[in-house]
């Protein structure tokens, strides 16, 4: 299971080992995205954590108890009903499900409560009717 991170540093915390105690007291796997984290400032930090679903409630739980804040969702997918034509490719690279194609009804279903995120459907769509919206 994946999930996406932003994780928002005090200026206390920047000097913690975050990822290596996520490796090692979670088998947590932290792929980092995008970091701006500097010496005694805080920062922020885009991570995907791969691991265990219930090994990653943990590291979220622990996360926060380090003073970190937590942005669980940095933004959101949305499709295009205009351009979108049902074909299906998405849902065949999605980890979470929430694309899926239902051949009775030839009708690709979203389920934005399931979305992690990943923007792994992004690419797969050959009408580009799927995009990621940032949160202002």
């Amino acid at each position: 299971m994946k999930r996406r991170l932003t994780l928002h540093f005090p200026s206390e915390a920047v000097h913690q080992p975050i990822t290596y105690r996520l490796a090692v007291d979670f088998d947590i796997a932290a792929k980092i995205l995008r970091a701006q984290i500097a010496p005694n400032q805080s920062g922020t930090m885009v991570v995907e954590l791969s691991g265990d679903i219930d090994e990653l409630d943990a590291a979220e739980d622990w996360l926060e108890s380090q003073g970190l804040g937590l942005n669980r969702a940095p933004g959101e997918i949305r499709i295009d009903p205009e351009r979108c034509v049902d074909c299906g490719i998405c849902s065949s690279v999605c980890p979470s499900g929430a694309l899926h194609y239902t051949p009775a009804s030839q009708r690709l279903h979203f389920e934005a409560s399931r979305c992690l995120v990943c923007e792994q459907c992004i690419p797969s769509c050959p009408l580009e009717a799927i995009t990621l919206v940032l949160e202002p």
